[in-house]
């Protein structure tokens, strides 16, 4: 490698690297290393491994010399072969350390990345719903990417990096320093024309890249907006594409000038270190050569000072910067031990039991919640905010009680922001009551097992969400081993089997993101499909036909009844209709039940339910009996 081409690169990583500023990390080393240890069989080959490669480097430019040097004086041409021969079964070596070590490279490397991804995901699934209301989805899977990959590199690229070019540095000066000294101390006074344009260069170039990608994120996300379904019918309803378009383009014109400025900078500086270069290699040569022409030098010296100067502006020039990559390995670990370290609201305990078989109560008991504060359950980085909001959540449900039966229905009705939806969450144990308890067959929910209230109470939410997956993927989520008898079964009974037989791929249908190749309600027919197949004990809907005309309705109406047929159920519902015939009716009002009874129980008693009812329907309130 050339040294311009070395420099250019400790150039590039300066421009690259993330804030370096903060202190030394000794806590963030010892995790890093607690870590690492199921690698260390691996590191410790990876590294010996590395040493030797590195003594290979300078091995040759000495066999060079030796060569030259034969031929100068005349030796037989069987010295001359001995050392081509030496010189090939070096770069063999050479050759299969480096094959050896790259393999060894990828091994830890993707390893590493292997177990990191699956910690962070498998972490964040266990993230409350709080979570994922405040996080950035973009910010959240840079995590799983690029911070995962930069952490890898400390392993696969910086460790190896240092111990290596700390060798040859060694190998190279002892080597160079028993040649000449003085040729050795002239070439090392020229290393600060490498190194300081590079780091000053670096500083310059981050700027311009920090800009871009500035401009850059701003881009995706417009682009993630506007090119989603909802977003690009918002615009074509609302929007103005023209302005659209010129925002966008104002943006990339200045990533576009940002650019050429960037490759300019790179080439003066690269351009100026080729010339830089090639005066280091001119004091060698004529420096060299003046001791080799009065006695005081031999030839091969000379090329063997030429090729090791190579292996030591390199080495030199990488460990000038070896803080800044030892620094940016130590960012990404923060940035993903930063994930690792948010401690899950909801956890199962030690001795969490599962559900009893047969039909399942559900019971609310003088519940009191508040949603929990971000500093509980967020990162400001996540959130792009300097600093999160500490303040407590304010009380939502004050002391709600209630209970249904195996095989009831109650329905919850009431203002929008009253509460209701956050009783439905806590129902499946999406949050923690701060007091009070949530029973399911007469069982704290606290004291269950996630897994078996996921499988026993089964949800349909208003917006009907979808993978952007096939509809058979889509369908068994919750079943994977259901068979084709089951999932046409369910189809059938969520009024659906019809629209998936006229299908052209039928079940293997990809339903696009968030479902929208289908309608609101079809789309909310393969939810309540999806409920059929995990055959829950507990069915909880949340304003499940809100937002479907009356067509809609209809049908999934008819698949509700077939989904409710038989189970406990709760019914979050805006449309009276859809509630009369519930075994019980709750008026939620300002976080707390306000009234409760009957359909027939609460139009007699003229309250809030009166009330609404008459709003709904606009006719006088009667009852019958």
């Amino acid at each position: 490698m050339s040294m311009e081409s070395v420099a250019y690169n400790q150039m590039y990583r300066s421009a690259n690297a993330p804030d370096t500023s903060r202190p030394f990390s000794k806590v963030t080393v010892r995790r890093i290393l607690v870590f690492a240890r199921p690698l260390r069989r691996l590191l410790v080959g990876f590294l010996i491994l590395s040493v030797f490669s590195a003594a290979l480097a300078v091995a040759t430019p000495v066999l060079a010399g030796r060569v030259v040097d034969a031929i100068v004086r005349g030796s037989e041409y069987r010295t001359v072969l001995i050392l081509a021969i030496i010189i090939a079964f070096v770069a063999l070596l050479d050759a299969a350390s480096g094959l050896t070590n790259r393999w060894l490279s990828s091994r830890i490397g993707e390893n590493l990345i292997f177990s990191l991804r699956t910690k962070v995901f498998d972490h964040v699934q266990k993230m409350p719903i709080a979570f994922f209301t405040r996080t950035r989805t973009g910010a959240l899977v840079s995590r799983l990417n690029n911070d995962v990959i930069g952490a890898q590199r400390a392993f696969s690229g910086t460790l190896s990096g240092v111990v290596s070019n700390l060798v040859t540095l060694l190998l190279t000066l002892v080597v160079m320093l028993g040649i000449s000294w003085q040729i050795t101390l002239l070439a090392l006074v020229l290393l600060p024309i490498f190194v300081i344009p590079a780091r000053n260069m670096g500083n310059r170039l981050a700027r311009l890249q920090r800009e871009a990608a500035g401009y850059n994120a701003t881009m995706s996300t417009q682009m993630t907006e506007r090119f989603s379904a909802p977003g690009a019918t918002l615009i074509k309803l609302f929007g103005r594409p023209a302005h659209e378009s010129e925002e966008f383009a104002s943006r990339a014109d200045r990533v576009r000038d940002i650019g050429i400025r960037t490759a300019m900078v790179q080439t003066v500086f690269v351009t100026a270190l080729t010339l830089v270069s090639a005066l280091a290699l001119a004091l060698v040569y004529g420096l060299g050569g003046f001791y080799a022409l009065r006695g005081q030098l031999d030839a091969g010296s000379v090329v063997t000072l030429s090729l090791l100067l190579t292996r030591l502006y390199a080495p030199l020039t990488a460990l000038a910067s070896a803080r800044v990559d030892v620094m940016s390995a130590i960012v990404s670990f923060e940035r993903v031990f930063e994930i690792l370290d948010v401690t899950p609201l909801i956890v199962d305990k030690p001795d969490a039991r599962t559900i009893p078989d047969g039909p399942v109560a559900v019971e609310f008991d003088d519940v009191r919640f508040a949603y929990p504060s971000a500093d509980k359950v967020s990162l400001a980085s996540l959130e792009d905010v300097a600093v999160l909001d500490s303040r407590g959540g304010e009380e939502v449900l004050h002391g709600v009680s209630f209970r249904a039966e195996p095989g009831h229905m109650v329905a919850l009705v009431g203002s929008s922001g009253a509460g209701k939806s956050t009783i439905a969450q806590l129902v499946s144990r999406l949050y923690d009551v701060d007091s009070g308890a949530v029973r399911l067959a007469d069982n704290d929910v606290r004291d269950l097992t996630a897994e078996s209230i996921r499988g026993a109470v089964g949800m349909v939410t208003q917006d009907g969400h979808l993978f952007h997956e096939s509809l058979r993927s889509n369908l068994t989520l919750a079943r994977p081993d259901a068979s084709e008898e089951e999932v046409w079964d369910a189809l059938r009974r969520a009024r659906l089997a019809d629209l998936v037989s006229a299908l052209p791929d039928g079940l293997d249908t990809v339903v696009g993101e968030r479902g929208y190749r289908f309608s609101g309600g079809e789309r909310q027919r393969v939810t309540i499909a999806r409920l059929l197949l995990s055959q829950p004990r507990v069915v909880v809907l949340d304003e499940a036909t809100a937002s479907l005309d009356s067509t809609s309705e209809v049908a999934v109406q008819e698949a509700l009844a077939e989904a409710l047929a038989g189970r406990t159920s709760i019914v979050i519902a805006h449309r009276l209709s859809t509630v009369r015939a519930a075994d019980t009716i709750l008026v939620i009002e300002a976080g707390a039940v306000a009234e409760q009874g009957t359909h027939s129980e609460l139009l007699a008693l003229g309250g809030r339910y009166a009330e609404l009812y008459r709003t709904q329907f606009d006719e006088p309130v009667t009852v019958s009996g």
